[in-house]
């Protein structure tokens, strides 16, 4: 685990977790030497009585789900825990200017921490434990995931993209830092929408997610942005109800968006009454495993069987009250929806955007709300029976495109020359979603 490394004594069990979770007032005091983390703010909740934030797919289980004590209380110590490492180097902001941290730790991906000239003690440990290879880590494996993940990369993700981000924002204790970040505007909710494909996306590369590959530099903007945006949070307690919302951008707020590809599958397995994955549904389990790791995930938030991977997010979801409020959810739905994300105008590009604004609402239907269309109007999402005819024909271009490359990948001669097509597709895609800033609200108002 992450934070095991910058504690006196390594962490073992939930005693451990707690340990460092306190621990967090003394190494980074600057952000949390006041924080509460005793107390149970409202968004942490296991009384039967409150409506959760659980799909309704299994909310009837929802007191099963609860009785698991032992992961509701692993989930009660990460949902205010950040990331210690990448909060120390953020902290640093009160003396530095932002520019300067944000280049110190591109030199420091892309050549190395000796490659940057007296470089903080903060950014070492940060790059040190970015390089810390699990036990686990297989990356043959790892590269085999990201080749599987490259054909959903370049011809499913465009398509569903702006749909999975805006399932994340259906809860209100878990989307206010995003709405602080200034994503209420058109432009920056489709930056956000591009930054985050453009992460997604680029880790699927070959090699993205070695040490010096695009993919772990991507991580590490990614690690510094959340904690640029708790820096802020933290010296403006005035805007953050620490009693309501909690700990800002908590690690359990982090597993939907690296592990939600892998929840899917997994709950999909179960269904069919499999227990354990093949070897392709495995290589896809470690890539999104190893990514999320990168991401400062701590491995206990990472399973590796079917069972684990969706018993921990129905405890995320089973322990999150659930709240959504117009000014701050249905604003940033509407944004997103709103967001222009494709530039261009020729007619495939026209048809295109066109079809993807109906894809996306339909998988944010179909995924995130159980098909109930009032539910989904209620927050924003109106599906009309173009919306219902554009996605049925774009679902079955795309599955018969998915089915060729995956029947492609299987032909000796042909595996390659697949490969190598995907890649150019997702290069292309990457140039579409623009160099990813990563950055916050109110960045030009730090010191210098």
């Amino acid at each position: 685990m992450a934070t095991a490394a910058i504690l006196d004594e390594p962490i073992e069990g939930e005693k451990g977790i707690w340990a460092a979770v306190r621990a967090q007032k003394q190494l980074v005091p600057e952000l949390w030497a006041n924080f509460d983390f005793e107390a149970d703010p409202e968004r942490f909740t296991t009384d039967p009585a409150a409506k959760s934030s659980l799909s309704p797919r299994y909310a009837a289980k929802r007191a099963e789900i609860l009785a698991n004590t032992e992961l509701v209380d692993r989930l009660r110590a990460y949902s205010r825990m950040g990331d210690v490492t990448a909060d120390r180097y953020a902290a640093l902001m009160a003396g530095r200017k932002f520019r300067e941290l944000i280049d110190m730790l591109e030199l420091a991906c892309d050549k190395g921490i000796e490659a940057v000239p007296d470089a903080p003690p903060e950014l070492a440990a940060f790059i040190a434990d970015m390089e810390v290879k699990p036990d686990w880590l297989d990356m043959e494996l790892v590269e085999e995931g990201a080749r599987a993940e490259r054909n959903n990369a370049a011809n499913f993700a465009p398509y569903a993209v702006r749909g999975a981000f805006i399932a994340t924002f259906m809860n209100e204790y878990a989307a206010l830092p995003m709405a602080l970040t200034g994503t209420l505007s058109n432009n920056a909710a489709a930056r956000r929408v591009k930054e985050t494909a453009n992460f997604f996306a680029v880790t699927t590369l070959p090699g993205a997610l070695d040490r010096f590959g695009p993919g772990f530099k991507a991580a590490a903007m990614v690690r510094l942005m959340h904690s640029m945006v708790r820096y802020n949070i933290a010296r403006r307690p005035q805007m953050w109800d620490a009693a309501k919302y909690g700990f800002p951008i908590p690690q359990v707020d982090q597993m939907p968006a690296g592990l939600i590809g892998i929840f899917l599958m997994s709950y999909k397995l179960i269904e069919e009454g499999r227990t354990a994955f093949n070897d392709e549904e495995r290589a896809t389990v470690e890539f999104a495993r190893y990514r999320c790791r990168l991401l400062g995930l701590p491995e206990e938030l990472l399973p590796d069987t079917p069972q684990g991977i969706v018993d921990v997010m129905n405890v995320r979801g089973a322990t999150l009250r659930a709240g959504f409020d117009d000014r701050t959810c249905g604003a940033l739905v509407r944004a997103t929806l709103a967001a222009d994300l494709w530039q261009g105008e020729g007619l495939g590009r026209r048809i295109f955007r066109r079809v993807e604004a109906s894809f996306s609402k339909m998988f944010f239907l179909r995924n995130f709300m159980n098909n109930d269309l009032a539910a989904a109007e209620r927050v924003g999402v109106k599906i009309t029976g173009v919306d219902r005819l554009l996605f049925a024909v774009a679902l079955a271009h795309i599955t018969v495109k998915m089915g060729s490359y995956r029947l492609a990948s299987k032909i000796p001669g042909l595996a390659d020359a697949a490969d190598r097509r995907l890649i150019g597709n997702i290069r292309k895609l990457l140039a579409d979603y623009g160099h990813a800033e990563f950055v916050t609200y109110d960045h030009r108002s730090h010191a210098g």
